[in-house]
């Protein structure tokens, strides 16, 4: 049975004031995200603007890098992105993120943007496991 989305941005924050984001678990290694391009979304030229679609990445690959590091915190190192098409106000952007290496201390990931089934945006990036004491995360972390 496929896994259905939820809804990750349910603190406030960056991603939750731009309408949020739906994301499920393929697989131990895949992981898909998805988001509706909005009005707000837009850059000058009426399309999506490349600024949101570097957050979309960063937020979706790293609630994969977090599941995959069994919940631990983590932060972005490195994002690297290439804007290989454009999407428009109403537009599905589908994530996929695919593991590709797990260490102690890091995640290696690559991620792809799709919409109407064409890729936008591709991307690489590391992410550093943080080892916080849960008593470290603050309120409700």
């Amino acid at each position: 049975m496929e896994k259905k989305y939820e809804q990750i941005s349910i603190k406030q924050g960056f991603m939750k004031h731009n309408g949020g984001v739906l994301f499920r678990e393929i697989s131990d290694t895949e992981y898909e995200f998805k988001s509706t391009i909005t009005e707000n979304h837009l850059n000058a030229a009426g399309i999506t603007h490349g600024g949101y679609l570097c957050a979309l990445v960063d937020a979706g690959s790293g609630t994969a890098a977090h599941r995959t590091a069994e919940g631990a915190p983590c932060v972005t190192i490195s994002l690297d992105l290439k804007f290989i098409g454009a999407s428009k106000i109403g537009d599905e952007i589908i994530g996929t993120t695919k593991i590709l290496k797990k260490t102690n201390t890091l995640i290696f990931l690559f991620c792809q943007l799709k919409c109407n089934n064409k890729i936008i945006t591709s991307a690489s990036g590391v992410w550093k496991i943080l080892k916080v004491k849960p008593s470290n995360l603050g309120p409700g972390g």
